[in-house]
C-alpha cells in the first residue's frame, strides 16, 4: 500500500451503505479512526435519507441492498451531485453490473470480499483530491474577495484583444459620466482627451499588444459631460495558454487634485514674479488651491520644516509646534530607501520638481504612504528660496497592492510545497530556501531584478516530485539503483511543467528544477553540466536546498548536525558546489543560521 496522507483522510466525512452487519461493522470501525465522520446505513433508503440531511464528501455502498439497490441510490446521487466519488461494492464480478456503473458515473468498484487496505487507499485517493480540491476553492475565494476591493478602491475596466469595452465598475461610471449600457461595446477612446499626445497612445498599445508586457502611466480622459479628469493607470494584457492575448484589464487611481497641483506648480516655477506683492499675491492663491485637498508642507533649504497645514497634522499625529524648525527625519519611516531620499533632494536643489512616493510614520508608530511632488519655489532673481511638498495619501492603495503580492507569493509557496507535501517534508523548508537563495544572491552580486525572481521562484526547485511515485519518494530507506534513476527524474519533469510559461518567474523556476542537481564537477544529473554551465539560479539553489535538506528530518534519515553539514560543505566545494558561492555561505554563516531559526519546523 502506497503511503497514506493521514491530515486529508481526518477532513473527509463518509456515507457507508451495507446491509451486511458484521462486514459493516468491522468496515465502520477501521474507517471511524482514518476519517472525520462516518455515517452508516442499513438499506438504501436509509442511505438516500442520510445523503438529504448531511453534508458527505464520499460515497460507499454495496449493490444488493433492501428496498433501494447500491445501483439505484447511486443513480439517485447522480441527478443531484456529479462531481462527489462513489465507491460501489459487489459480491459479484457481472459485467453487466460492471457496464451499468459505468454508465451512471461510478468512480470505482471493488469486489467482495473486500480488502479493506485496497479500500483505504482508493478513499485516501479520492480525499486527496478533494483537500487540493478545496484549497483550491479557498485561494479561488480569496482572490475573488481581493477582486472585490480592488473594484471599489479602484477604477477598473476591461476590453477585448481590440480595445472593444466589455466590463466597467461602478467607479468607472462615476466619474466617466456614461451609463454601463453607454460604455459596453464601445471602444475604449469613448473617454479620451483630445490633448492627450497621439505618441502616449501609440507606446502604451505597442506595450500591451506587441510586447505583451504591462504598461503604467498617467493618462487624461475626458467625461461625457466634457470635465477632464486624469488617472494613473496599469493595464495589463491577460495572456490564454499559448502566450495570445484574451483580453486586457486595467486598474486606475483618481489623480485629478494632485495632477491639476502638479501643473499649477510648474506654471509658478517659470513665472517671473516681478516684485513682492505679485510674490505674495500668487502665494495666496497658491495655499488656497492645494491646502483644502492635499497634505502640505514647507522647508527651507537645509531641511527644516517651515510650514504644514492641518491635514498633514492629522495624518502624522504631531502638532504644529512639534514640527516647526524639525527635519523630516522625524518622521521618516526606518525602511525608507535612502537612494530615494538622496534621487529627490539632487532633483530639487538643482531646481526641478521631483515626484515618487514616500514611506514615513506617524508620532504613535502608524506606517502610511505618500505619492508627493516636491518643488523649489523660486524669488525673483530665479533663486531657490524654499521648498513645497503636495502629498496625497495613499496608504490603501499600498497595502492592498502588498496584499496582491503577498497572495501570489503565497500561491508560489503552495505550489512549491505540492512537492515537498507529497515526500513529507514540510513547508518551511521552500521558505527557507528562498530566504537562504535570496541571501546568498544578494551576496553574490546579483541584480535585484534577479534576487527578487529567485526568491519567488527557488521555492518550486522540487515541483517536479509530483511526477513522481509514492513508493519511491517517499521509501524509508535507501533506494536501489532502478528507483534512484525513476527519482532523478523529477528535475527534468518539473522543467517540463514550467519551461513553456510566458512568466519570467516560472521560466526562472524550470531553471532551477532543471539545475538545482548538477554539479560544479560535471557530475550532477540531469545533463550532466560543469561551472558555469550550471546557471547561476541553480548553483545558488542547489546550496540553499541541500544545506536545509541535510538539516532537516527525511522519511530516509534524521537531521545532520551543524558540524557534520559544515564538513560536507567544505569537502564539496568545488566538486558538488560553486567554490566562490560555498566561501560566501561561509563568510555569512550566522545570517543563515538566523533564517533557520526564524522557520523553524
Amino acid at each position: 500500500m502506497k503511503n497514506l496522507n493521514l491530515e486529508s483522510l481526518k477532513q473527509i466525512t463518509i456515507l457507508y451503505a451495507e446491509d451486511d452487519l458484521v462486514i459493516q461493522q468491522q468496515t465502520a470501525g477501521i474507517l471511524k479512526n482514518l476519517v472525520k465522520k462516518v455515517y452508516v446505513a442499513n438499506c438504501g433508503k436509509e442511505a438516500v435519507d442520510i445523503y438529504n440531511e448531511k453534508k458527505v464528501d464520499i460515497i460507499i455502498t454495496d449493490i444488493t441492498m433492501p428496498n433501494i439497490t447500491g445501483i439505484e441510490f447511486s443513480k439517485y446521487i447522480r441527478k443531484d451531485n456529479d462531481e462527489i466519488p462513489i465507491i460501489v461494492m459487489s459480491a459479484h464480478n457481472d459485467s453487466n453490473i460492471l457496464i451499468e456503473a459505468i454508465e451512471i458515473g461510478i468512480s470505482r468498484f471493488l469486489l467482495k470480499p473486500l480488502n479493506i487496505t485496497d479500500l483505504i487507499q482508493v478513499i485516501a485517493e479520492f480525499a486527496e483530491n478533494i483537500s487540493n480540491k478545496n484549497e483550491k476553492d479557498s485561494v479561488t475565494n480569496l482572490l475573488e474577495q481581493y477582486k472585490s476591493i480592488v473594484d471599489i478602491d479602484s477604477i477598473v475596466s476591461k476590453t477585448d484583444k481590440d480595445g472593444i469595452i466589455t466590463y466597467v465598475n461602478d467607479r468607472f461610471i462615476d466619474i466617466s459620466g456614461y451609463s454601463r449600457d453607454e460604455l459596453i461595446g464601445q471602444p475604449h477612446n469613448i473617454i479620451r482627451h483630445p490633448d492627450t499626445p497621439e505618441k502616449l497612445f501609440k507606446k502604451m498599445w505597442s506595450t500591451i499588444s506587441e510586447k505583451k508586457k504591462v504598461w503604467q502611466g498617467v493618462v487624461q480622459n475626458l467625461s461625457k459631460q466634457g470635465k477632464s479628469y486624469y488617472v494613473r493607470s496599469t493595464i495589463k494584457p491577460i495572456l490564454d495558454i499559448n502566450g495570445e492575448i484574451i483580453e486586457y484589464i486595467a486598474i486606475r487611481q483618481d489623480i485629478t487634485p494632485q495632477e491639476r497641483t502638479r501643473k499649477f506648480l510648474q506654471k509658478q516655477n517659470v513665472k517671473k514674479i516681478s516684485n513682492l506683492n505679485d510674490a505674495l499675491k500668487s502665494q495666496e492663491q497658491y495655499e488656497n488651491v492645494i491646502n483644502k485637498i492635499n497634505i502640505v508642507s514647507r522647508f527651507d533649504l537645509s531641511g527644516r520644516i517651515t510650514y504644514v497645514n492641518d491635514r498633514f497634522c492629522k495624518l502624522i499625529e504631531y502638532t504644529k509646534d512639534e514640527l516647526i524648525g524639525q527635519t523630516f527625519k522625524m518622521i521618516r519611516h526606518e525602511k525608507t530607501n535612502i537612494e530615494t531620499s538622496r534621487q529627490m533632494w539632487k532633483t530639487i536643489k538643482n531646481g526641478k520638481t521631483w515626484s515618487g512616493k514616500l514611506m514615513n510614520k506617524s508620532k504613535t508608530g502608524k506606517t502610511f504612504h505618500l505619492d508627493a511632488v516636491i518643488s523649489p519655489i523660486f524669488n525673483q532673481n530665479n533663486e531657490i528660496i524654499e521648498f513645497i511638498s503636495v502629498c496625497h495619501n495613499i496608504t490603501s492603495i499600498m497595502e492592498l497592492h502588498k496584499e496582491l503580492e503577498d497572495t501570489q507569493r503565497e500561491i508560489i509557496y503552495r505550489m512549491g510545497e505540492i512537492g515537498e507535501t507529497r515526500s513529507k517534508e514540510t513547508g518551511n523548508h521552500v521558505k527557507r530556501v528562498a530566504e537562504y537563495s535570496k541571501l546568498l544572491g544578494k551576496l553574490c552580486g546579483l541584480a535585484q531584478e534577479d534576487i527578487d525572481i529567485i526568491f519567488m521562484a527557488s521555492p518550486m526547485h522540487d515541483i517536479g516530485k509530483v511526477g513522481i511515485p509514492d513508493s519511491v519518494l517517499n521509501k524509508p530507506g535507501k533506494l536501489n539503483a532502478e528507483e534512484w534513476e525513476i527519482m532523478k527524474e523529477h528535475s527534468e519533469l518539473g522543467y517540463n511543467i514550467l519551461k513553456n510559461s510566458k512568466r519570467e518567474i516560472l521560466k526562472a523556476a524550470a531553471i532551477i528544477s532543471y539545475h538545482h542537481h548538477e554539479k560544479w564537477n560535471g557530475a550532477g544529473y540531469p545533463q550532466g553540466l560543469k561551472e558555469n554551465e550550471i546557471h547561476i539560479f541553480g548553483r545558488i539553489t542547489a546550496i540553499a536546498d541541500v544545506f536545509d535538506a541535510l538539516g532537516s528530518d527525511r522519511c530516509y534519515k534524521k537531521a545532520w548536525e551543524l558540524d557534520r553539514i559544515l564538513e560536507l560543505f567544505k569537502e564539496e566545494k568545488g566538486k558538488h558546489f560553486d567554490p566562490l558561492l560555498v566561501d560566501l555561505f561561509f563568510d555569512n554563516l550566522d545570517e543563515f543560521l538566523k533564517i533557520r531559526d526564524t522557520y523553524i519546523d
